[in-house]
């Protein structure tokens, strides 16, 4: 780590500073160079509210635009509350440095943070839109989530690169046990108090959502007792035994990381009781490359190259059907849904 070196055709992506008037810490780069950053939330929202069951699709109520949240004593919480759109209120709070207000504000950038003044009761808009630090693709595939909450009800989901642990929390909203998966201490245990602040939300439903160490470039899941976040063996039967879909988004950024998405997702659907699903978020970015002295998409086009390599792939007792979902369900979430968002959806099924 001493010596960082950044190839021509690595792109750091948009990641989604959401959090005004915060210094965030990247603690270190993964092994593609990305940098890891650590960020927390906490969601407001009623899970009184949560379901219109005479809602066509599994719609949600819309609940208040704006509602205050007391009493948490979260570094860097506005005075207001919080604000939505179409309905679902967001509210997040970082402890990226536990300060704020000691001399002038920076963004993310490092540059001067003008703090405006908070509109008035009577403005159309909210008077503030937190925000952390979540990926676009993370956000898409909640509101999938969101508005098909009756395919994700009391089901067995994995998520794979969960990151903040924000969309593993989403389906947690309905689904019975949700596994939030990812690699590296300091990021899971990132994950880990997100589901603490926002536990609220599962254990209403007594649902739950478990933190678990799974690395792609490992065949065996890590059961040594001593390693944090390591799967029990009544983990890993439930996981095998019950799981009847998979989560993946914006995390196809590499190649190397993307083929050991595939693979690790090939390997854990052999293993599977049930027929399951995989629901992929990819943001299909067009970068310059110097390789190519163009604007390129490489990393989509990895992406989907490996998608249909694996549809075509015949081993006699597995069969992956790839599809394109519509980006027509209702967007719940505060971000900006450009039309490079895509879901994909892998069917796995037995050979019969």
């Amino acid at each position: 780590m001493d010596e960082v070196t950044f190839k021509s055709d690595t792109v750091l992506s948009d990641v989604h500073l959401y959090t005004p008037n915060q210094r965030h810490l990247m603690v270190r780069l993964n092994s593609t160079g990305q940098p890891v950053f650590l960020s927390h939330f906490k969601l407001v929202w009623s899970q009184d509210s949560q379901i219109d069951s005479g809602t066509e699709g599994g719609n949600y109520r819309d609940v208040p635009t704006e509602e205050t949240l007391a009493g948490t004593g979260s570094p860097g919480s506005p005075p207001g509350g919080s604000c939505s759109t179409e309905g679902f209120p967001l509210q997040a709070s970082t402890d990226a440095t536990g300060q704020e207000g000691a001399g002038a504000q920076l963004d993310e950038d490092g540059d001067l943070d003008v703090v405006r003044r908070p509109r008035a009761a009577s403005d159309s808009e909210p008077a503030w839109c937190p925000r952390d630090k979540v990926w676009r693709g993370a956000l898409f595939l909640a509101d999938y989530i969101l508005f098909h909450w009756d395919v994700f009800q009391g089901r067995t989901v994995l998520e794979l690169g969960a990151g903040t642990g924000f969309t593993s929390i989403i389906a947690a909203t309905v689904a019975h046990t949700v596994y939030c998966t990812d690699v590296g201490a300091d990021l899971l245990a990132m994950c880990q108090r997100n589901v603490a602040f926002n536990s609220h939300l599962a254990a209403s439903g007594g649902n739950v959502v478990k933190v678990r160490e799974l690395d792609w470039l490992k065949d065996n899941l890590c059961t040594d007792p001593e390693v944090p976040f390591s799967w029990s063996e009544e983990d890993i039967s439930d996981l095998y035994n019950h799981t009847t879909i998979m989560l993946a988004a914006e995390v196809f950024y590499d190649d190397d990381l993307t083929d050991a998405l595939f693979e690790t997702l090939f390997r854990l659907a052999h293993k599977m009781k049930n027929a399951c699903t995989a629901i992929l978020s990819v943001e299909k970015r067009l970068n310059f490359t110097l390789s190519h002295l163009d604007v390129t998409c490489e990393a989509y086009d990895h992406f989907y190259s490996s998608l249909h390599q694996l549809e075509k792939h015949r081993d006699g007792q597995l069969r992956f059907t790839v599809e394109p979902v519509e980006a027509s369900f209702p967007q719940y979430l505060v971000y900006e849904r450009i039309r490079q968002l895509e879901l994909w959806k892998i069917f796995v099924e037995p050979v019969t």
